[in-house]
């Protein structure tokens, strides 16, 4: 399958691919899909986690095969001739998903995207990041690094790589973070309090990042407010690139230092944020790279 999106950057726009789990519609950001294959002979690993169904070696490379039935909570009697396989590529993880069918791409904007509300993301727990209404269906956009996570927690952020810098001066330079994972955006925070940088920032999205930077600019102006920029790309109602390219068409805002900090770090995204004028890029859960950035940027700016 090809994934490379013929979008403008910084336009907004995302394509998902949707596709059917237990009878109902569910949706991934085409950034994250490397491949769609038919269902292949997968081996069983013993003692594994039940929702792993085991792994298989196309081309050479060991791939993890998850079952989003078992996920979701499907049951499930056995295959059908229409499941597949869809490969990802996010947080420097390739990892098949097994679902019931593919159906198609849709492009759509973030703007279109609702969040789920907290009957449906308590606290940040759920699985969906955001709902999209298509014709008569309601497609969930699935977390798929929360999904990951939870089976393997050591693909969470490694805030362990903080402890490993030592000893560390504070510093109240202001930082604006745009994330819009409750838990990730927690942990990002006190990662980055504890690297020594307390004054932190932290919004759900780009619009809403957009907004805190549109009011410094007209009360006091934007070099009191703000010396840095932390975005993540996915995010409803604004994505990270959008924000970035607001930013970098101001003049008095573009040299602002921008860190995009994503799980969808790849060739591909990497060639946008470097056209739209990102200063660095880091993939999560490269939490500790992302703290020695900050302090090479900062250092730079002053």
């Amino acid at each position: 399958m090809d994934t490379n999106i013929l979008l403008e950057s910084g336009t907004n726009e995302l394509e998902v691919l949707e596709f059917i789990v237990g009878g109902n519609y569910y949706g991934i950001n085409v950034a994250k899909v490397k491949e769609i294959l038919t269902m292949q002979p997968i081996t069983p690993i013993p003692n594994s986690h039940p929702c792993i169904e085991g792994m298989f070696m196309p081309r050479g490379d060991i791939i993890t095969v998850m079952d989003l039935f078992g996920i979701l909570g499907y049951d499930r009697d056995m295959e059908s001739d229409s499941d597949m396989m869809i490969i990802t590529n996010f947080n420097n993880l390739h990892i098949a998903f097994h679902v019931e069918q593919v159906l198609g791409i849709h492009r759509v904007s973030w703007k279109d995207i609702v969040k789920p509300d907290v009957t449906i993301n308590a606290n940040g727990t759920g699985m969906s990041t955001g709902i999209i209404k298509l014709e008569d269906r309601l497609i969930l956009i699935l977390d798929f690094e929360r999904i990951v996570e939870e089976i393997c927690p050591e693909t969470s952020l490694k805030v362990s790589e903080i402890d490993e810098l030592g000893e560390r001066s504070r510093s109240d330079v202001p930082i604006l973070i745009a994330e819009d994972s409750p838990m990730l955006s927690a942990m990002i925070r006190d990662s980055l309090e504890r690297a020594g940088y307390t004054n932190l920032t932290v919004k759900a999205n780009g619009q809403e990042a957009w907004e805190v930077i549109c009011k410094l600019k007209k009360n006091k102006g934007i070099q009191y407010g703000i010396k840095l920029l932390i975005t993540d790309i996915e995010m409803p109602v604004m994505d990270g690139h959008r924000l970035l390219r607001l930013v970098r068409e101001d003049d008095e805002l573009k040299n602002i230092p921008i860190v995009i900090f994503s799980s969808l770090i790849n060739e591909d995204m990497k060639r946008k944020g470097e056209m739209l004028g990102a200063n660095a890029q880091v993939s999560k859960p490269e939490i500790g790279d992302l703290v020695r950035i900050i302090d090479e940027l900062l250092e730079q700016a002053e």
